[in-house]
């Protein structure tokens, strides 16, 4: 869950690495640290705990430069947050390194390598292949060789840039199961863990498959497989923006993609949508259609947010197809030993399609040949899901900074009402029911912008959770994985520990916890489920709880002693789900503005997790 950049130029690049540094920051934030080969031909790193500003600030007093580096910001999995930790790692004067990913037989390679002679410095996995590279160098080795071989005795996930003084002009990358792209441009070559990284300097991105390894000079890229044999990967050409990492107008990340939801929502429905159905938008092998009317069961994998996601998606595709769906968390699924099963939709969903854990279970289904298609929801066109599965449906959200998943959630949620609907359409549902499923879908972005107005009257609200230290979220039906999500949201950025219940498991335990120090948030759509949910609301009332509801306006929940009714428009039961994330993303904003907290970059956390 790291953030590499790296840089080969005929310019200085300390300034280019920062920068690409700044743009990663969502990917960990515990230290962050730059080495550099300098013209002197000796190797110089600056290390800082903390984030990147701490480094830049020290690089302001102590500045160090050259044409060749490699720089990284640091999520702790070996060793604590401290400055001995952070990346790069060096060996000795002649190998620097930074690393992304988990090397599961570090502590026997560290035994090895100190059985020979050398100390380590640290606490991390990443400085055993430091030293590793350095054991092939003392051999004569080139620096891609030393890689080469070194890679050879690595077991986990990785992605590796190395760089040593005795070759000033090279950049040495590697990559097995975490993410690395290269950026080309005029005379000089980057190298980052995502394109966001590099978009100031370039367009023009490769994307190096599972094993590959490259030799990066200013004028050339070579690119060897997992055999060693020497290989061309395309050259992908972005119309991503830069300035999709500056906050504008807004005071955090996090609230400007909040604002972005009705124009990702819109971007995701666009040219998908007819005027009584869906259009064919699955990217992936030319028969996608024929495949899914043979669909008799949908398994749907992710984490986190994404799992929520699935957990909506099951309720939509039951009810509308018959189709059964299972929905399970990808670090259970790997682990578990599946039955045989016929004729299954296999659905991974990732923001990032960088998840160690979805990838892993994709991985396994298709080791299996237990699928009749695997199909991926995820918003990186060239992720590695996109490129491992069947097919794709991509969600539009653009890229996405903070933390705590926005718009890229909803844009999901979106993606699956898609899937739904074509599934109904490939088994023959009723045409006139898809009609109206279509003609809400349009609606969708002008509800979303309803739900926005309220941003004011939640600000307010939020001043009644800042002394608070727990609060319960209830739901019921499809809003029940709603509830799970605005629970999530506010412990990931508030650090207020939140659970969520289906409303109707109340009187099987949680009403123990009620009390009047215990807000309860509630979503009450006008859905079938809804007086049944107002049974639940009394139970609460009447055990000294405070109620926060946000209700629909046609629900006729009327504001009392203990209940805090936040109207909603009227919404489509469908869409629902979808529009009632929106006021609990900004509840959860502004409660963890207001109690101070770092709300884009929330502690131990981080944004694309590419380690187990």
């Amino acid at each position: 869950m790291c953030g590499i950049v790296g840089a080969v130029a005929q310019r200085p690049v300390v300034e280019i690495l920062l920068e690409g540094l700044r743009r990663l920051e969502y990917r960990g934030y515990d230290s962050a640290g730059v080495a550099v080969v300098r013209g002197q031909g000796d190797l110089v790193r600056s290390r800082a705990l903390g984030k990147v500003a701490a480094l830049m600030a020290q690089l302001g007093v102590e500045p160090i430069d050259g044409h060749l580096g490699i720089a990284h910001t640091r999520w702790a999995t070996h060793g604590v947050p401290a400055e001995r930790n952070a990346h790069p790692h060096f060996s000795g004067e002649w190998v620097g390194l930074v690393h992304n990913g988990i090397i599961e037989n570090h502590a026997d390679l560290r035994k090895r390598l100190q059985d020979t002679g050398f100390t380590f410095t640290s606490d991390t996995d990443t400085e055993v292949v430091a030293h590793l590279v350095e054991v092939f160098r003392r051999q004569g080795l080139s620096l891609l060789d030393c890689v080469l071989a070194a890679r050879c005795e690595l077991q986990g996930a990785y992605a590796l840039a190395v760089i040593s003084p005795n070759e000033p002009d090279t950049l040495i990358v590697a990559r097995q199961g975490s993410p690395l792209v290269i950026g080309l441009g005029i005379g000089e070559n980057f190298i980052g863990s995502d394109i966001q990284a590099m978009l100031p300097v370039t367009s023009r991105f490769i994307y190096l498959e599972n094993g590959d390894v490259a030799r990066i000079t200013r004028h050339k890229v070579d690119i060897y497989d997992v055999t060693g044999a020497k290989v061309e990967r395309p050259v992908k050409q972005s119309s991503a923006c830069s300035f999709a990492a500056d906050l504008g107008e807004y005071r955090h990340f996090m609230l400007k993609e909040i604002f972005e939801q009705p124009q990702s929502v819109a971007a995701t429905l666009e040219g998908r949508l007819a005027a009584d159905h869906v259009l064919p938008c699955l990217h992936g092998v030319s028969d996608a259609l024929e495949r899914l009317a043979q669909v008799d069961e949908v398994q749907i994998i992710a984490c986190g947010t994404s799992y929520h996601a699935g957990l909506v998606g099951r309720y939509w595709i039951e009810a509308n197809t018959d189709i059964p769906c299972q929905v399970e968390v990808a670090s259970e699924y790997r682990y578990r030993r599946q039955p045989p099963r016929k004729n299954l939709l296999f659905v991974t969903i990732s923001q990032s399609g960088e998840t160690a854990d979805t990838l892993a279970a994709l991985e396994k289904i298709k080791e299996n040949h237990g699928s009749l298609a695997t199909l991926t929801i995820c918003n990186v066109a060239e992720s590695s899901l996109i490129r491992e599965s069947d097919l794709a449906l991509m969600t539009v959200a653009g890229p996405e900074i903070g933390v705590a998943s926005t718009k890229a959630f909803t844009t999901q949620l979106v993606a699956l009402q898609l899937l739904m609907v074509l599934l109904m359409q490939a088994k023959g549902a009723d045409a006139g029911k898809i009609a109206k499923i279509v003609d809400d879908l349009r609606k969708l972005p002008a509800l979303i912008e309803q739900a926005l107005d309220l941003n004011a009257t939640i600000e307010k609200l939020a001043e009644h959770f800042i002394e608070k230290h727990h609060a319960l979220f209830l739901g019921r039906g499809e809003l029940y994985p709603i509830a799970m999500e605005g629970a999530l949201k506010l412990k990931e950025i508030s650090y207020i520990h939140a659970e969520a219940y289906p409303a109707g498991e109340l009187k099987h335990g949680p009403l123990a916890l009620v009390d009047s120090e215990m807000p309860i948030v509630t979503v009450a759509p006008n859905t079938a489920l809804l007086e049944k949910l107002k049974s639940n609301l009394e139970e609460v009332r009447s055990r000294g709880g405070v109620l926060y509801v946000f209700a629909d306006r046609e629900a006729h929940i009327q504001e009392a002693d203990n209940l805090h009714v936040l109207e909603m428009p009227h919404v489509p039961e469908l869409l629902a789900p979808i529009v009632y994330t929106l006021p609990l993303q900004l509840l959860s904003y502004h409660v963890a503005v207001q109690k101070g907290t770092d709300v884009d970059k929330p502690r131990n956390l981080a944004k694309s997790v590419t380690v187990e």
